[in-house]
């Protein structure tokens, strides 16, 4: 069967002919099954697609989590978008059964913590995150991190050498639950560590080892 375009007359989204409240209920509907549909987050502008011009989508959303609060499964904002999520008091059932590969079905609390710290500083070096940490972050650490997605590279940095630096990424954001990066829990705590409102983090000296590496490297640390 061919794929209706978005303009095809045929797909009725104002649903002028209902009452407001059977129209409001289709609506419902509609979202909700693109969301169950969907395997990554939906955003604003696919659900706009299937509802009325006048629709209120976060109004919808707000709805439809009222009508999902005895299931489980609830919609959450994810990466500018919203998805279906079973709730987490039945991540035990989960990974009873198998579906979890570990305690949360994500990274390690190591790799959770370095990955919250890149969001937080980002575009970051590898060397200011091993000051940041007080320990050299080993580069299969990164590459793993980068390799399931969830660290993209950044700009190169401005400073002597022009290190590479790392990001977050919007897989990051659908890993953790996050909408976006405002979001990120330790606002306070990674706040002491920056210097002034433009964002420029204070994370101290680079360790003996890595002004070492980087007198021997020529400066040009991250290659």
């Amino acid at each position: 069967m061919a794929r209706r375009s978005r303009s095809d007359p045929s797909f009725e989204r104002e649903l002028e002919a209902l009452p407001p409240a059977l129209r409001w209920r289709e609506w419902l509907r509609r979202v909700e099954a693109l969301l169950f549909a969907a395997a990554e987050p939906v955003s604003r502008d696919v659900l706009a697609q299937v509802v009325g011009a006048a629709c209120v989508i976060e109004d919808l959303i707000a709805d439809l989590r009222e009508d999902l609060r005895g299931r489980p499964y609830e919609v959450v904002a994810v990466a500018g978008g919203w998805q279906l999520r079973t709730r987490p008091s039945l991540a035990p059932v989960l990974r009873a059964a198998g579906f979890l590969a570990g305690p949360d079905g994500g990274p390690s609390q190591k790799d959770a913590t370095l990955l919250l710290a890149i969001g937080h500083f980002q575009p970051i070096t590898r060397a200011r995150l091993g000051a940041f940490f007080g320990r050299e972050i080993s580069r299969d650490t990164l590459a793993y991190l980068k390799a399931k997605g969830w660290l993209g590279a950044g700009p190169r940095s401005p400073e002597p050498g022009a290190p590479v630096t790392y990001v977050t990424t919007q897989a990051f954001l659908r890993e953790f639950g996050f909408n976006s990066l405002a979001d990120l829990p330790g606002q306070d705590l990674f706040a002491a560590y920056w210097t002034d409102g433009e964002g420029e983090a204070d994370l101290g000296p680079l360790l003996p080892q890595q002004e070492a590496e980087i007198e021997e490297k020529g400066t040009d640390y991250e290659k």
